[in-house]
């Protein structure tokens, strides 16, 4: 009995890392969206929103099942809600995605009011920190995962460079604050996305301590 428990338990982590590249690849597609003005890129990162969607309610069903059809001992209790609690945070993550490709469509015929630079850096420290969180879930690992929460900083740091520098050309000129706005938008969306990273993270400490602290 303990086997097929360990198992299903098995599939949770697999299902996990395959929701985890899903939410991965809608962040890439939007972000490479936003920088080619690609709108069919970002219908496409928009259609992986429904993909998490029916990841996450997957994940929910095999986590009731192990819940209601086994006797799980604490820990694997931690671990099952430690993962449900993270299926929401994903979820979220996938939502945010789908939020900077819907702001690309409107913006992509006009030319951009300045490089992109500091914005693919934010997706880019996403990702990281949203595979490194779910890396250690599967491999219980709580240096990985307190590494997560720390990397926050570096998203953190980003997102004050985008603003600095998009409050700046709206002083330059006044009628960049349209656009300026929309790229503010999207780079809070990417400190969003950041947030929930550490979210998993925390959630993965509690699943490997039983404690759900705020780190740092």
């Amino acid at each position: 009995m303990r086997g097929k428990f360990d198992a299903q338990l098995g599939q949770l982590g697999d299902m996990l890392v395959e929701m985890g590249t899903l939410i991965e690849t809608a962040i890439a597609l939007a972000t490479q969206a936003l920088r080619e003005h690609n709108i069919d890129l970002a219908k496409k990162a928009i259609a992986y929103d429904q993909e998490v969607d029916r990841a996450e309610k997957d994940i929910e069903a095999l986590c009731l099942r192990l819940l209601l059809q086994q006797q799980p001992v604490a820990r694997d209790l931690r671990l099952i809600s430690a993962a449900l609690k993270m299926i929401t945070d994903m979820e979220r993550i996938g939502d945010q995605a789908a939020d900077i490709a819907e702001i690309t469509i409107m913006i992509a015929d006009k030319p951009y009011i300045k490089k992109l630079e500091h914005i693919p850096q934010m997706a880019t420290a996403t990702v990281k920190m949203v595979t490194e969180s779910i890396d250690a879930f599967v491999k219980k690992d709580l240096e990985l995962a307190r590494t997560v929460i720390e990397y926050d900083d570096v998203v953190d740091e980003l997102f004050g460079k985008v603003r600095a520098d998009l409050i700046a050309l709206i002083h330059a000129d006044i009628a960049n604050g349209e656009q300026a706005l929309d790229f503010l938008m999207i780079a809070k969306y990417f400190e969003r996305i950041g947030d929930h990273a550490v979210n998993l993270a925390e959630w993965v400490v509690f699943s490997i301590t039983g404690k759900h602290v705020k780190e740092g």
